[in-house]
């Protein structure tokens, strides 16, 4: 029995355990298929919805009956190690694949969470994807490309990596712990992360478990006494942990981590907030990576317009038109000018003007780009931008 035979039957009589073990099973597989990033499973009172996030974009594959929505999730639970009789609290696992989706994928995270309908399900898919730990495969414009390996080379300093949930932040990263152990043999490299999302040769990484005794700042004070070259975290997100890797930085370590930040003005300016003196976010910060990931046009069906390109949409795209994505960034790099804006304790607004009378590539430059290449659309840029950027776009 398939999940579209499900639907239709309406469940006449009540489910049998294989039947769900079917339909879940067959979902799964199909998302693997597709490349999707996560599967949700929601109540609604009436169905049970099931999405595939495609290329960052959730779209509508299947409406199961509601009256099979507590063994679909109880199934899960069961595939993830988790209570089923506690339907009442948040849960987080694990899943294991079979088959062929198993070669595919490398972690399955399920999080359930309790609604007015019923359990919600999230299924999250991390893929095997060898070439996305190649910094040189990334799809960096050039020029960034070689500024992020020379900033790889340093001894010490700062590198952030900001951008919203979802923008390939941790990929980065990880792309660059790469480089440096294959280029760099001998150093030693370690991670703090929540969780330890791609497993790197060469690099000692620690998972840090939410709620747990081993916080981040607890982590990594311990950390600095294990005499370590390199250190990632996988994201700043209080003046505690900010403190402690500025102060890193300063000593003598290479440190990478993440912000959720808008632009890299706005992290450098975060900092400040966080209450880290400007002297030492302008004498630790050796740059900081702002970053987005745009769909990218199907090959197999995008038309011309003019002078650019618009999605309609095939079966090799399951309909969307879109097929993959691609990263926009913007680098800046601290210089003496910038450095005595900060310590002038200059606002966002005269950062942004200094920036852009340098002639700052933004995000939108490498944006547009891409447009005019074909690689992407004006609109697919304009959601990623944000209603105010996607406007400078035009």
């Amino acid at each position: 029995m398939n999940a579209k035979d499900f639907n239709n039957d309406r469940i006449a009589s009540p489910p049998q355990a294989q039947d769900v073990v079917e339909i879940v099973d067959e979902l799964l597989a199909k998302a693997v298929a597709a490349g999707a990033s996560d599967v949700h499973f929601e109540p609604t009172g009436t169905d049970l919805k099931v999405k595939y996030r495609l290329d960052g974009v959730l779209n509508p594959v299947e409406s199961l009956p509601a009256v099979v929505a507590d063994n679909i999730v109880a199934r899960l639970k069961v595939l993830g190690g988790l209570l089923t009789y506690r339907n009442d609290i948040p849960q987080e696992g694990r899943l294991e694949l079979t088959g062929a989706a198993a070669e595919k994928v490398a972690d399955v995270r399920l999080a359930i969470f309790p609604t007015i309908y019923g359990q919600r399900a999230v299924v999250r898919l991390f893929y095997r994807n060898e070439e996305l730990m190649d910094l040189g495969r990334l799809g960096l414009p050039s020029q960034i490309e070689l500024q992020l390996k020379a900033i790889a080379a340093q001894n010490q300093g700062v590198l952030l990596v900001t951008g919203p949930a979802g923008s390939g932040k941790s990929t980065t990263l990880a792309a660059m712990l790469r480089y440096i152990a294959a280029t760099l043999p001998g150093k030693s490299i370690v991670t703090l992360e929540d969780p330890v999302e791609i497993r790197i040769e060469g690099v000692t990484q620690t998972p840090i478990t939410p709620h747990g005794q081993m916080t981040f700042p607890t982590a990594l004070r311990s950390l600095l006494r294990q005499d370590p070259q390199v250190l990632m975290i996988g994201e700043i997100r209080d003046a505690e942990t900010a403190r402690i890797a500025v102060e890193a930085g300063l000593t003598g370590h290479l440190l990478m981590s993440t912000m959720h930040s808008g632009t890299p003005a706005g992290a450098l300016l975060r900092l400040l907030e966080m209450g880290i003196e400007p002297y030492q976010v302008t004498s630790s910060i050796s740059a900081v990576v702002s970053q987005r990931l745009v769909r990218r046009l199907c090959d197999r069906c995008k038309r011309a317009t003019g002078e650019r390109f618009e999605a309609v949409g095939c079966p090799a795209c399951l309909g969307t038109g879109f097929r993959g994505r691609v990263l926009i960034v913007e680098m800046v790099r601290l210089d003496t000018e910038l450095r005595k804006a900060l310590l002038a304790k200059a606002d966002l607004d005269q950062l942004q003007a200094l920036l852009q009378r340098r002639g700052h590539a933004t995000l939108l430059t490498n944006g547009r780009e891409l447009v005019e290449t074909g690689i992407t659309t004006q609109d697919e840029l304009r959601k990623v931008c944000g209603t105010n950027e996607g406007d400078l776009c035009l």
